[in-house]
């Protein structure tokens, strides 16, 4: 046609058909590309198993060329069946590229004319406008699955054909085969590839955009009804400035009747209620990701399908330039012949994921600046491994890869191949990117929203090396995955350590942190909702624990590290805890006294201390092991005690207010105890455990070590051993209280001329601070250690009020009266506590009304009750009944010897 001027005309005409064609080809393909074409599968099934690999498609390939290619490709080949669930987004299909159905910009010496298409061509190019509808309008019916579509069932059999229709491979990879076979055809892979390259970023982005739009719009229906209903059930609490611990306290008063202690102590988090691992912003977020990433997945699958077709005809084109599927080259010229225009698997990867990483960007608040340099030189080094042989018509637009925070878009007309070879490339600085309004679906945003991101990136990333072909696979291992370890590592971890340590020094430091609660309910409760009084530092301190191990739970890889910092922290209260004991107990006798080893030996032994963690006394009945007698070991820590009298004031703890704070202590760093206990046992998850696909979970996930879960099992028994150290303080201080009092006894005379009505006063002061204590710390512990608190007084009554006779000179009926009315006023306080055992007070408190009531008896009666009794009394004890002069009893000279030939016998 060349050489005939006549035919001009008709080269002219088949010039612009040909163009036209390759542009609805090519409109055609990149509306199935992102599953927005006429055959795009519909979403029928979202897949939830992370074992699932994403949809491969098969594809018949009718040559034997050796280019390498993915397994999906290499399986097809052999079976050339495809197992692919259904799926679609539901967007709508965009207009044409040029906006007309003409093409009139083509350079008369850059193509050359189509003299005719054979019958594969030809039919096939005219059923597959009347499917698609040229004139701009579609088929409202859609083939059924098991016939034909007309593009295939009308066209003239060849080998391509044939094996198009024999190919059990879904709809739309057929199509997508069919419009990367016509391109071939056609030879203008190398154009193709220039605009499916430079529409790569726009349509992704556009994609996105509309989807959290939809998702906005679902949002924004339901927001008016949940905001009410949140405000009827919370009311909004305004804080004002101050310390953490003291927005706490206000907030509890404020909302008493209306909110838990657990709810205010969201005060005391660096991060809101709905930012927390378990908020409603990290659900809405990792929703948010997820949808989006299932998206990507799909479009680079189909990506992957039909970059793998183009390498594939070309590799098969180099081997064989005369032929393609058995039709003649009528081009010697032809683009065929040429590189794809940078168009890849590898590059739709780098895009797509740089799409992705903007999109999480945006939802973290991430600026360059903040975001790794490690990861931006990553980045850049992701884009040189593009394997690309040919970089120009403008394929470095889509290799700005990352933190392309006000990255311009590139303008899509199409103006000819005139516009494609000189201007596709360059960028328009008018058209920025503003971001994918994810405001519109999160109402807070911010770099503890990683958490949530983490898990998809990993299912993504998995996914992706999935599909990928070999050579690609470092691409899919260094590109999201690789930005947000880095992220967390770098950035999220420190900040979030810094963030914690400081909520941390402000939940211990207040004065309020360590100061009981001052009105706190009338009995114990051991439920924190029920009222437990907690002291509201270590209650904070456990409440950010629980969280930080929150975040663990939700990034298992990097367990270890906030285990350490929960390790760091809990080790940090520990130690201000330690200094609020000794401020209560420094230079008390008390205290001096619980870390001297016989002490400690004796109270080991003590029955009462049964009640405390690893007591030795519950160990030994446990284990059968024989008991130490009670009474003796009670003896002999009362003498041990009398042994240090004088005591003197000035070396008790007189303020009740520091006994309190010692039994609140004691019982907070319990409660604290147990809860590390728990979250030691709560550790991150296994790799087995984990929702994540199997075959790549092992890489991503480490098991917390089984060190830091003995360290905090270590750091748990620290806890309880000054929470035990309290109690024996307490213990201790209320028997050196009773030693106190009872020392009076030795400097006042029996000799009372009328019987008393009332209890000595010593006693009557010892019995009011008795109950007056027992009211004040009943709140603070529960009642089996209140029993071992003031379970100790009664035998070291006893045993003083025993031993007192011996220091008496004389003393007279109503002097014994007046003891045993002591001894039933000290009974009558005990046993008004709760706690105690009633029986055991009056077995041990009976002694001393047994005791002095062999006063009253004569020398004979006496004689006979002590060889009866030979073991109630020590020798001693016997002995001073007889020294001590008691008017009207008559005691020979020879009674000491009588007394003794009986307790010898």
């Amino acid at each position: 046609m060349k050489k005939v001027g006549a035919l001009q005309d008709v080269r002219s005409e088949l010039t612009k058909l040909r163009g036209v064609l390759f542009f609805k080809v090519l409109e055609d393909l990149h509306g199935h590309l992102y599953n927005q074409g006429e055959y795009s599968s519909t979403a029928t099934d979202v897949r939830e198993n992370d074992d699932d690999v994403p949809i491969s498609a098969s594809i018949l390939i009718s040559s034997s060329g050796s280019h390498p290619v993915s397994r999906r490709t290499r399986g097809s080949r052999v079976d050339g069946q495809v197992d692919s669930p259904s799926f679609g987004d539901g967007f709508r299909r965009p207009g044409s590229i040029d906006g007309s159905s003409s093409f009139d910009g083509l350079d008369d010496e850059s193509v050359h004319p189509v003299d005719t298409l054979d019958g594969a061509a030809s039919e096939g190019a005219v059923s597959w406008s009347r499917v698609n509808g040229f004139d701009g309008h579609t088929k409202e019916t859609r083939t059924l699955p098991h016939q034909l579509p007309s593009w295939l069932s009308n066209s003239t059999p060849n080998e391509f054909i044939e094996s198009m229709k024999k190919s059990d491979a879904p709809l739309h990879v057929k199509y997508l085969h069919t419009s990367v076979e016509c391109l071939c055809m056609l030879g203008k892979v190398a154009a193709a590839g220039v605009i499916i390259c430079q529409r790569l970023r726009p349509t992704v982005q556009e994609i996105i955009t509309s989807k959290i739009k939809a998702q906005a719009s679902v949002f924004k229906s339901s927001r008016l009804c949940k905001d009410r209903e949140s405000q009827a059930a919370t009311p909004v609490v305004k804080y004002s400035k101050g310390t953490i611990v003291e927005n706490y306290i206000a907030l509890k008063q404020k909302n008493s009747s209306k909110m838990s202690p657990m709810g205010a102590l969201w005060a005391v988090s660096p991060v809101s209620q709905a930012m927390a691992p378990t908020g409603a912003a990290q659900a809405a977020s990792r929703e948010l990701l997820d949808g989006v990433l299932d998206t990507i997945i799909r479009i680079l699958e189909n990506h992957v399908l039909v970059g793998e077709l183009l390498e594939s005809r070309l590799a098969q084109k180099n081997e064989n330039p005369e032929t393609i599927n058995g039709d003649i080259n009528w081009s010697p010229d032809s683009e065929a012949s040429q590189v794809t225009g940078g168009y890849s698997v590898g590059f739709a990867l780098v895009v797509l994921q740089s799409e992705c990483q903007q999109l999480i960007c945006e939802i973290l608040r991430a600026t360059p600046e903040a975001a790794s340099a490690d990861a931006a030189v990553q980045t850049a080094r992701l884009a040189s491994k593009v394997p690309s042989k040919d970089t120009k018509d403008g394929s470095e637009e889509g290799l700005s890869f990352a933190f392309r925070f006000t990255d311009a878009a590139a303008s899509v007309s199409i103006q000819g191949v005139d516009g494609i070879r000189q201007g596709w490339g360059r960028r328009n600085p008018t058209t920025l990117q503003e971001g994918y309004g994810t405001t519109a679906v999160l109402n807070e945003q911010g770099i503890y929203l990683v958490a949530s991101l983490y898990r998809p990136v990993l299912q993504f990333t998995d996914k992706v090396a999935s599909m990928l072909p070999p050579k690609y696979s470092q691409l899919g291992n260094d590109g999201l995955q690789a930005f947000v370890e880095n992220f967390l590592k770098d950035h999220f971890l420190p900040a979030m350590f810094v963030d914690y340590r400081k909520c941390v020094q402000q939940a211990i430091s207040s004065p309020a942190a360590f100061r009981p609660r001052a009105r706190a309910a009338s009995t114990y409760s051991p439920l924190i909702e029920k009222g437990r009084p907690v002291l509201q530092g270590l209650l904070a301190i456990d409440f950010l624990a629980k969280e930080v191990l929150g975040w663990a739970q939700a990034m298992p890889k990097y367990a270890n590290e906030l285990v350490e910092y929960v390790h760091t922290f809990l080790e940090r209260a520990h130690e201000r805890c330690r200094t609020s004991f000794m401020e209560a107990v420094l230079e008390k006798q008390s205290y001096m006294l619980i870390g001297r080893q016989d002490v400690e030996s004796l109270m080991k032994l003590e029955s009462a201390s049964s009640c405390l963690p690893n007591s030795f006394i519950q160990a030994s009945l446990d284990h059968g092991s024989p008991v130490p007698e009670t009474s003796e070991i009670e003896m002999e820590m009362s003498d041990l005690l009398l042994s240090l009298r004088p005591i003197k004031q000035e070396n008790l703890i007189r303020d009740d207010q520091k006994l309190i704070l010692l039994a609140a202590l004691s019982d907070s760093l319990e409660y604290v105890a147990d809860s590390i206990e728990r979250l030691g046992q709560a550790s991150p998850k296994s790799p087995s455990q984990d929702d994540e696909n199997v075959g790549h979970q092992v890489r991503h996930h480490t098991r917390t070590s089984s060190a830091l879960t003995r360290n905090l099992a270590s750091l748990a028994d620290e806890y309880r051993s000054l929470a035990v150290e309290c109690l024996k303080v307490l213990r201790i201080e209320m028997q050196l209280e009773t030693i106190f009092h009872f020392q009076e006894m030795t400097s006042r005379e029996y000799l009372d001329d009328q019987d008393a009505e009332e209890p000595d006063d010593f006693i009557i002061s010892l019995t009011t601070q008795i109950t007056r204590r027992d009211e004040e710390v009943a709140p603070f512990i529960v009642d089996i250690k209140r029993n071992y608190i003031f379970g100790g007084i009664c035998s070291v009554a006893a045993n003083a009020s025993i031993k007192a006779l011996a220091e008496m000179k004389s003393i007279n009926l109503f002097g014994v009266q007046q003891i045993c009315r002591n001894s039933i006023a000290l009974e009558q306080a005990l046993a008004a506590i709760p706690s105690i055992d009633s029986e055991a007070v009056q077995q041990r408190l009976d002694r001393i009304r047994t005791y002095y009531e062999l006063l009253n008896l004569p020398f004979e009666a006496l004689l006979a009750f002590i060889a009866e009794h030979e073991y109630l009394f020590t020798a001693s004890e016997y002995s001073s009944l007889l020294k001590v002069e008691v008017p009207g009893r008559e005691i020979p000279d020879d009674a000491m010897e009588r007394i003794n030939e009986i307790l010898v016998h």
